[in-house]
C-alpha cells in the first residue's frame, strides 16, 4: 500500500470516527431537543437552534484533521502518542455530554462531562503546539466553543 494511500486511509478513519460519534450524539439529542430542551430557561445569549448542526460538523471535521496530523507527524516523537490517547479520549467526552444532557435530561451530568472535556482538550492545546501549530490553530475554536457550551450548560443548570 503507498504511503499516500494509507495516509488518506486513516484520514477517513478519524474523520468516521468523529462523525460516528457526530451521529451517536445527534441520536441521543433528537428527542429532547423538540420536548424538553424548548422549556428550559435559557440564557438570552442561547445561540438559535440551526446554529447548533453547522457549528458542530465543522468542529468534527477539524478534530479529524488535528488527529490526522498529529498521526502524520514524526513517530519517534514521544508526544504524538500521548495526544493520539487524549483525541480518542476527548471524543469519548464529546458523546458522553450528548448522552447526559439530552438523553438523560440532565444538565447537572451534562456540566460534569463538559467540565471534565474542557479541561481535557485545553490542556492538549500547548502540546499540540509544541508538536504541530496547524494543528493547534485548528484545534482552538474546539476549545472556544467548548468554553462556550460550558458557560450554557452552567447557565441553563443554574436557571432550571
Amino acid at each position: 500500500m503507498s504511503t499516500k494511500l494509507r495516509s488518506t486511509l486513516v484520514f477517513v478513519g478519524f474523520l468516521t470516527a468523529a462523525y460516528s460519534v457526530a451521529a451517536l450524539g445527534g441520536w441521543a439529542t433528537a428527542s429532547s431537543v423538540k420536548s424538553w430542551y424548548p422549556h428550559l430557561a435559557k440564557p438570552s445569549w442561547t445561540p438559535p437552534s440551526w446554529v447548533f448542526g453547522p457549528a458542530w460538523t465543522l468542529l468534527y471535521t477539524l478534530m479529524a484533521n488535528v488527529a490526522w496530523r498529529i498521526w502524520s507527524g514524526p513517530a519517534t516523537n514521544p508526544e504524538r502518542g500521548a495526544i493520539l490517547r487524549r483525541w480518542w479520549l476527548q471524543l469519548a467526552l464529546n458523546g458522553a455530554w450528548s448522552w447526559a444532557f439530552f438523553y438523560f435530561r440532565s444538565p447537572a451530568a451534562g456540566l460534569l462531562v463538559i467540565g471534565a472535556l474542557l479541561v481535557l482538550i485545553a490542556s492538549m492545546q500547548p502540546r499540540l503546539a509544541r508538536m504541530d501549530r496547524t494543528a493547534a490553530l485548528l484545534w482552538t475554536p474546539y476549545v472556544l466553543w467548548v468554553t462556550f457550551a460550558a458557560c450554557l450548560n452552567l447557565a441553563i443548570w443554574n436557571r432550571n
